[in-house]
């Protein structure tokens, strides 16, 4: 395949097309662009060196001279969608700023419901997610702690709201197959929940139902799994 290494390479080690020839017609952002445009109108699945060439107006051999691998592609995509995080000057509360950062990080997989799925430590270090960890670290300059802590916790806060995302996704795109609306499912849900608890049966669950018989507020438990993340890393005394 043209343009693949034989060895282990960071695609931005490299240059940004190789062979001969003219100027370069693209750019990653280009690319990288044409990527995102596809996944946020039909999936993840639908990005193909194919797909993204054909919506380029190029070859998809050609395609391969600026990006080597289809895994390289996803890296440009996930670099192309770190590049809209929002960087403030620290405000001093390193616990406000790292709530801001997480729900940020929740707007932004919702604008683009395929990122969750391309999540990953190898991705870390592309251009975009180097600065959006540097400004990570520098709200975190009041906290006093290591490096590697600060890194860790922001490891952590990324991975609850991946899977928090995730699940909001998936639960979304459920109700969407379904032949009646979600609320008419969760009120038979709670109803069959509510015959079964009123069996006697479970009467640990009627006593947590008799202290809050909901509804959830999904917002505020986003705010708590965050909140308890920071609780963790919040000096002890």
């Amino acid at each position: 395949m043209a343009g693949r290494a034989a060895v282990p390479e960071v695609i931005w080690a490299r240059p940004e097309r190789t062979g001969r020839g003219p100027k370069p017609a693209y750019t990653r952002a280009d690319i990288a662009a044409a990527a995102v445009r596809i996944a946020d109108a039909q999936g993840l699945d639908a990005v193909s060196m194919r797909h993204v060439a054909a919506e380029l107006g190029c070859g998809t051999m050609s395609l391969y001279n600026y990006v080597p691998r289809k895994e390289d592609l996803h890296e440009l995509m996930v670099d192309a969608v770190s590049g809209e995080h929002e960087q403030w000057e620290p405000s001093g509360d390193w616990r406000a700023d790292m709530l801001r950062v997480g729900r940020q990080t929740r707007e932004l997989m919702h604008r683009h419901p395929w990122l969750p799925r391309l999540m990953s430590p190898v991705y870390g270090f592309s251009p975009n997610a180097l600065r959006y960890l540097e400004h990570c670290l520098a709200c975190l300059d009041p906290l006093d702690m290591t490096y590697g802590m600060k890194m860790q916790l922001v490891g952590m806060l990324n991975g609850v709201v991946t899977m928090y995302v995730s699940n909001e996704l998936a639960t979304a795109e459920r109700t969407r197959s379904l032949p009646w609306s979600a609320e008419q499912e969760n009120a038979a849900r709670i109803g069959y929940l509510g015959s079964q608890v009123a069996t006697g049966a479970y009467p640990r669950m009627a006593a947590a139902f008799s202290e809050d018989p909901g509804p959830i507020d999904l917002e505020a438990v986003f705010a708590f799994a965050l909140e308890r993340v920071l609780d963790a890393f919040a000096p002890k005394g």
